[in-house]
């Protein structure tokens, strides 16, 4: 993920609910002429689109947002081997989330479980220790079985007593177990008596004894299997159907040392995401911290992923580090030896997943369960890098030893963080020159921006390198998010011999520990639900056809005015200082002159921060605060020319300079010193959600006083940094928000007819299937709500609703209703 110090917040929206009458939407109404959009949608069935391969959409986990430990891995106690560290995050302790009675400690000695698992508890006679679990606590349901396990060790005895309870008692009858003797696993089962989600789980000994790896599971995991998943998680990636699944990052992988878990590295704590820490029994798995701030058990490994790729029927698609770190890190790693190891860890990574049994990894998979093999045929390398060059060197001989030793594994590369710019030119250019067969585009937008750009891949090269859509998202979980990545998933299926896989990033949210908002779905220790965003991934996703049959459509009449809207200043985790801010007419007229003599009465505080005239000079001083915006003048404003001193007091970026500021959610600003001082860009927001319409790498200097001028014609902006144009672009592409693709499907012989609506008034539309024999009626499914309808925990304002549609033709009206996605599938004779 392009990964940087700003984080998504997750929107607090006002949901409004859609009442639906019945389970099935009736056929659309006739409306009055003045309340609908016309539209024409001429298909041409004779002629041959381009094939959609069997992959075309799939899934990305990472672990993000606790979507592994207290999330998809089903195992209920948190800190099960007391491996939780400061380098994990600043506030935990190898207790953490537990409470201990009587006398306890966790020790690292080489008295241990195992050589790479550090830490164990030692407890004196009479002790006790309580696990708090996830959220609000250990989750039980009446009636379910729960299998507790704890490897333990006791020189002279002890009876071990197990216990669930909450607040209001018992969970379950205790069970107990003998220690004696050296490191052992003790197994017992728990039938719940009534259900709970603020459960604690309690392990009492009589003797002295050592304890590690303290676990409970539910019985009842995604098909059953030990080690296993979380059900109701799982079960709601198997209903997207994915075509690959893409794991395990994302900022796991390109971030921390590249170093092993080892005594020669010195334990380090804060690695990258490495596949043989992961493997094999999970009490002699290595730890570490996660990017985002927690621990990783690595309980769900490499093994695990590929099971759960499998399971769901899709093609595993992990990502290996190459050695260059990027979400904000920025290094290459100069060591060749390191280099070698982390090529040949990818040729062993192979072996262990399609090797045979007589292997070395892979008769491992086979003593970990699967002695078939797991059919891997792509590996990525890297993920995001900013520095394109270094990456490159370092792809290419990965490229090389793979092919080498095994030709048929397709290596992906990447684009870096950013949908253009510098890094997304050069990482272009590489890979083109080098015949890479895959490359991996990440982007995080506005909805504006996803409507404004359906047709980013109609002019992509067809004999270039194909593109892996692998993160993308529009900055929000309403169903207004929903409709624009909707329409733009329509480009993606009409440009199917281009574009060959795509995901939605990220896959899961606790809500309880958000790094990162949106996300496609929403869970806590007891429930989960799909976003707005899920539903319509899910809708593409399995009814996706085998190829696209050619279409077009007509689109809505727009007139696009200049730019316009008052001025702003502001800062991101930066304290700076501005002045001599100037507006000037094009006519010249002096819009706004304030050099701050005497005040800053003319401002108008919206964002954070602290905001004082110092010195006849406006500073921003927490060095904190994110988003400080003030902005003055008039929203009508349009056509001027903007100059402003700025100077960099202290912090990790730059400046933020604004125009065409209409709100606190709809601007421009010129971004300089963005991405912890590593970037300068113009982004666009548009009810919140940013864009990037042009890109530059660049610093700011602490200290230095810069002049900033912004001209501003129409919908025409030129940028100057000291004296010198920076850059310009022109905001001119509409937002279509009418968009349709058309598909067939081989197996059920059906036209499938897919139309985005995201007009918040229905659209009357002529469809014209080329003459193509049909059947009258057909089934629809309809994606319908409010723009800000928002899924939660307890209500479900985003479902599809079917219904049959009668009246189908060589050419037919239909009228597809306000903010909504349609699919209607229609019988081929």
């Amino acid at each position: 993920m392009s990964r940087t110090i700003r984080t998504w917040r997750r929107p607090v929206l006002a949901a409004v609910a859609l009442l639906l009458a019945s389970a099935v939407l009736p056929a659309p109404a006739p409306a009055h002429a003045e309340d609908v959009t016309d539209y024409t949608i001429t298909v041409d069935p004779a002629a041959r689109g381009a094939k959609i391969a069997d992959t075309m959409y799939g899934v990305f986990f990472e672990d993000i947002n606790r979507a592994a430990d207290g999330g998809l891995y089903a195992e209920l106690v948190q800190n099960r081997s007391f491996e939780y560290s400061s380098t994990d995050n600043r506030s935990y302790t190898p207790l953490t989330s537990w409470t201990v009675t009587g006398g306890a400690q966790v020790v690292d000695d080489a008295g241990r479980l195992a050589e790479r698992n550090r830490n164990y508890l030692s407890m004196s006679a009479g002790s006790a220790v309580t696990n708090a679990g996830y959220n609000t606590g250990v989750s039980v349901r009446e009636g379910r079985r729960y299998d507790f396990s704890v490897w333990a060790r006791s020189a002279d005895g002890s009876t071990l007593t197990v216990s669930l309870q909450d607040a209001d008692g018992t969970l379950a009858p205790a069970r107990r177990v003998t220690a004696r003797g050296g490191w052992a696993k003790y197994t017992a089962t728990f039938t719940a008596s009534r259900t709970s989600t603020t459960g604690r789980l309690t392990v009492a000994s009589t003797g002295a004894a050592a304890l590690d790896m303290v676990s409970l599971f539910p019985r009842d995991t995604y098909r059953h299997e030990p080690n296993g998943l979380r059900k109701d998680l799982a079960e709601k990636i198997a209903a997207l159907h994915p075509g690959f699944v893409r794991f395990p990052g994302g900022c796991l992988v390109n971030t921390g040392s590249m170093q092993d878990y080892s005594e020669a590295s010195g334990w380090q704590r804060a690695r990258s995401y490495q596949w043989k820490d992961t493997v094999g029994p999970v009490e002699q798995r290595a730890t570490n911290a996660d990017f985002w701030g927690y621990n990783q058990s690595y309980g769900l490994g490499y093994y695990e992923y590929f099971r759960l790729a499998e399971d769901v029927g899709a093609m595993p698609l992990p990502v290996v580090p190459a050695l260059v770190t990027g979400c904000g890190q920025n290094r290459a790693v100069d060591d060749d030896a390191l280099l070698r190891r982390h090529i040949q860890d990818t040729l062993d990574l192979i072996e262990f997943a399609n090797g045979p049994v007589t292997s070395t990894w892979g008769g491992l998979r086979a003593r970990m369960g699967h002695p078939r093999p797991f059919h891997l045929t792509h590996i990525e390398v890297g993920n995001e890098e900013n520095l394109p060059a270094e990456f490159f060197a370092r792809f290419k001989e990965f490229r090389a030893a793979v092919a080498a030793a095994y030709p048929d594994i397709t290596l992906v590369s990447n684009s870096g963080p950013d949908d253009a710019g510098t890094t997304f030119d050069t990482a272009w250019r590489l890979n083109r020159e080098a015949g890479v067969a895959l490359v991996d585009e990440h982007y995080y937008n506005s909805p504006q921006w996803f409507l404004q750009n359906n047709d980013r891949y109609d002019t992509y090269d067809r004999g270039g390198p194909k593109v892996f859509l692998g993160e993308y998202a529009s900055g929000g979980n309403a169903f207004k998010n929903g409709l624009a990545e909707a329409a733009y998933m329509t480009g993606l299926e009409r440009n199917a011999d281009v574009v060959r896989l795509a995901s939605y990033a990220p896959l899961f949210a606790n809500e309880d520990y958000v790094q990162w908002s949106p996300d496609l779905v929403w869970f806590n220790n007891h429930a989960s639900w799909g976003s707005a965003n899920y539903e319509v991934q899910k809708l593409f996703m399995t009814n996706v056809g085998d190829r696209v049959v050619p279409s077009t459509a007509t689109t809505t009449p727009s007139v696009s005015g200049p730019i316009t809207g008052a001025v702003g200043l502001s800062t991101w985790a930066t304290t700076a200082a501005y002045d001599d801010v100037k507006v000037t007419g094009a006519d010249g007229t002096t819009l706004l002159d304030d050099d701050f003599g005497q005040d800053a009465s003319r401002w108008t505080h919206t964002g954070g921060g602290s905001w004082s005239v110092q010195d006849g000079q406006y500073v921003q001083s927490d060095v904190a605060a994110e988003n400080t915006m003030v902005s003055a003048g008039d929203t009508a404003w349009h056509d001027y020319d903007l100059s402003v001193k700025a100077t960099k007091k202290s912090g990790k970026e730059g400046f933020l300079v604004a125009f065409g500021v209409q709100g606190t959610a709809d601007y421009y600003w010129w971004n300089l010193g963005g991405w912890n001082n590593t970037t300068s860009a113009v982004e666009q927001a548009v009810d919140g959600g940013k864009s990037t319409l042009i890109a530059k790498p660049g610093t700011i200097e602490t200290g230095r006083t810069y002049d900033i001028d912004i001209k501003v014609r129409g919908r025409q902006v030129t940028l100057y940094l000291d004296g010198e144009e920076w850059g310009s672009f022109t905001d001119d592409k509409p937002a279509e928000p009418f968009r349709q693709v058309v598909t067939s499907d081989r197996k059920t012989g059906d036209l499938i007819v897919k139309v985005v609506n995201a007009r918040s008034s229905a659209a009357r539309t002529a469809i014209d299937l080329g003459g193509a024999r049909v059947a009258d009626r057909a089934r629809v499914t309809t994606l319908a709500a409010a723009p800000d309808a928002v899924n939660t925990e307890t209500r479900t304002e985003v479902a599809p609703v079917t219904s049959t549609f009668t009246g189908v033709a060589d050419r037919f009206t239909y009228t597809f209703p306000a903010d909504s996605v349609t699919f209607l599938r229609i019988r081929r004779r």
